[in-house]
C-alpha cells in the first residue's frame, strides 16, 4: 500500500512542477522547452526510484544519494535535460583537465531559472516567496560549477524576481533576455539554419 500512496505522491509532485514550470516557460515565450521539460523523470529509470524514495517534501533524488551513496535517478535526469547546470559541465578548455562549467544558451538559463522558482513552489507551498528562489540559489552558489556568464544571468534572474515580482521578470525575460535570440532565430529559419546545431 505505502508503494500505491507513494507512486500517487510522486506523480503528482513530478506534474505539479511540470505545469508550474510550463506555465513559466509559456510566461517566457519558451513554448517548446515548456512542453518538454522533464519528461524524463516519467521514464521508469527515474520514476521508479522517486516512487521508491519519495517523501513529498523534498527531492527523491536528495534521499537516494543519503541511502546508497549515489543517485542514478539523477545521473539519468542531469544527462538528458540541457537546463541543469550539470548537463554543461565539461573539462576546461585550456589543457589543465578541471572541470567547469560552460556557457549556456540563454533559453536554457531562462528553463533553469524557472525550474529553480517552481521546484520552491513545489516544496514550498504556501511559505513561497518571490525571493524564496534567490535565497536557496544564494546557500549553495559556492559549490556550482557555472560558467561566469550563465551564472551572473542567473543571479540576474533571481534577484529581479526577489526585488520586482513574477509579471516584471517575465516581461524582462521576453523584452531583454531572449528578445535577440528570438530575431536570430527567425534570420536563422529563413536562411534554412535553425536546426543544424539542435
Amino acid at each position: 500500500m505505502k508503494i500505491l500512496s507513494n507512486a500517487i505522491g510522486h506523480f503528482k509532485t513530478i506534474s505539479n512542477h511540470k505545469k508550474l514550470v510550463m506555465e513559466g516557460c509559456f510566461k517566457a515565450g519558451l513554448y517548446k522547452q515548456g512542453i518538454l521539460h522533464d519528461l524524463s523523470k516519467y521514464s521508469p529509470a527515474e520514476f521508479f526510484v522517486g516512487v521508491k524514495y519519495y517523501q513529498g517534501d523534498r527531492s527523491p533524488n536528495n534521499a537516494e544519494r543519503e541511502a546508497t551513496g549515489v543517485t542514478k535517478a539523477w545521473l539519468h535526469h542531469k544527462g538528458r535535460n540541457k537546463h541543469h547546470l550539470e548537463y554543461w559541465i565539461d573539462y576546461s578548455v585550456n589543457g589543465d583537465h578541471a572541470l567547469t562549467g560552460m556557457k549556456m544558451p540563454k533559453k536554457y538559463v531562462v528553463e533553469m531559472f524557472v525550474d529553480r522558482v517552481s521546484a520552491c513552489k513545489n516544496y514550498q507551498k504556501e511559505a513561497y516567496r518571490d525571493d524564496s528562489a534567490l535565497k536557496y540559489y544564494e546557500k549553495g552558489k559556492s559549490r556550482y560549477l557555472l560558467h561566469e556568464d550563465t551564472a551572473w544571468q542567473l543571479y540576474k534572474l533571481l534577484k529581479i524576481l526577489a526585488d520586482h515580482g513574477e509579471d516584471y521578470t517575465y516581461r524582462y525575460i521576453r523584452r531583454k533576455v531572449l528578445r535577440n535570440d528570438a530575431r536570430g532565430r527567425i534570420e536563422r529559419l529563413l536562411k534554412g539554419e535553425l536546426f543544424k546545431d539542435e
